[in-house]
């Protein structure tokens, strides 16, 4: 049995991985803040403002999420390679590390109108998700939460490549007048959800599988799941911290509180999506790494204790009397030399 202190996946992830880890999700994060800010200021009236918000909200928070885990694991490997953290010290750091990111990448939008208490709000959401993501980063296992950072980082790209490329999949799914419009958007919503969770699972595997076949299956449907896990926290973020948001949103119009409604209840449900087609991939994967038992060799049935027939009492007591009758023989026939 593998020991808990030297299972793979207790072992700190390598430095060049967690620096491109880091990179990647910082970056990503930068990108969506910085397109939530342009968003947002472009906008001509308040009420325009407040539903860009709104729209941005969700996507910023995963970001974050991700990018808190990250930086924060960043931080743990480059710190444990020259002292030994305790569990408590590995989680205040990492807890830390999170709410550095979450500061920093509250700043661009609460710039935006310090007076503004929508503003704080957003900011406040977005610096809690990274804070949340660098607690996650301080459990003992850091392969498995970098194998699902990973793994978040390519579903926030296959969800952008697909947006670049939406028109002629929405033609393709029979997109035409407002009925079968709606329809296929679903059917896109479920596609890009499915396809996520499907890569999810892949790069976890393959993330996981890197560090050794010591890992046990259920950390492998755990990193596989761990990005449908972030969104699904992501969207509780959004309608708890980020409700203020969402409520100032809803009162600019009727149609408005529908779509946000709809929205939400469309992220959600992705969200779930992405989280088991991620788990279920992931152990797949690793069921079809698993080899056969050996084969046991061949015995001969005529001479194998394992498969000859049980033998009856009378043969039992056929054997006995045969060996009664060998040893009377052998002591006559020893008496008898004596005699000689």
């Amino acid at each position: 049995m593998t020991d808990r202190q030297t299972a793979p996946e207790t072992v700190e992830e390598s430095r060049l991985t967690a620096a491109l880890l880091a990179v990647a999700a910082v970056g990503w994060t930068a990108a969506m803040l910085w397109s939530a800010r342009a968003s947002i200021t472009s906008r001509a009236d308040a009420a325009m403002e407040v539903t860009s918000t709104a729209y941005a909200l969700p996507g910023a928070v995963s970001a974050d999420l991700v990018a808190g885990a990250a930086v924060a694991l960043l931080v743990l490997t480059l710190i444990s390679g020259r002292w030994a953290l305790g569990a408590t010290a590995r989680f205040a750091v990492a807890t830390g590390s999170g709410l550095l990111v979450g500061v920093l990448s509250a700043i661009p939008i609460i710039t935006i109108n310090t007076l503004g208490t929508i503003y704080a709000a957003v900011g406040g959401t977005v610096a809690a998700a990274a804070t949340i993501g660098g607690a996650f980063a301080g459990l003992r296992i850091p392969r498995v939460i970098s194998a699902s950072a990973a793994a978040a980082v390519g579903v926030f790209l296959i969800g952008f490549v697909l947006n670049l490329f939406q028109e002629p999949v929405l033609s393709a799914f029979g997109a035409g007048d407002t009925e079968s419009s709606a329809n296929a958007a679903q059917w896109f919503s479920y596609s890009q959800a499915a396809l996520s969770g499907l890569a999810a699972g892949l790069i976890a595997y393959l993330l996981l599988r890197r560090a050794g076949t010591g890992v046990r299956w259920p950390l492998y449907a755990l990193a596989g799941a761990g990005p449908g896990l972030l969104l699904v926290i992501g969207e509780l973020l959004s309608r708890t911290a980020g409700a203020k948001v969402l409520e100032l949103a809803g009162k600019v119009s009727e149609l408005e509180q529908t779509v946000q409604e709809l929205l939400s209840t469309a992220r959600l449900n992705n969200a779930l999506i992405v989280l088991f087609a991620g788990a279920l991939t992931a152990i797949f994967a690793v069921g079809r790494t698993l080899g056969s038992p050996a084969d046991e060799p061949e015995t001969d049935d005529a001479t194998s204790p394992a498969t000859s027939a049980p033998r009856t009492a009378a043969e039992d007591t056929a054997d006995e009397a045969e060996e009664e009758t060998q040893s009377s023989s052998s002591s006559s026939e020893t008496a008898y030399h004596s005699n000689s």
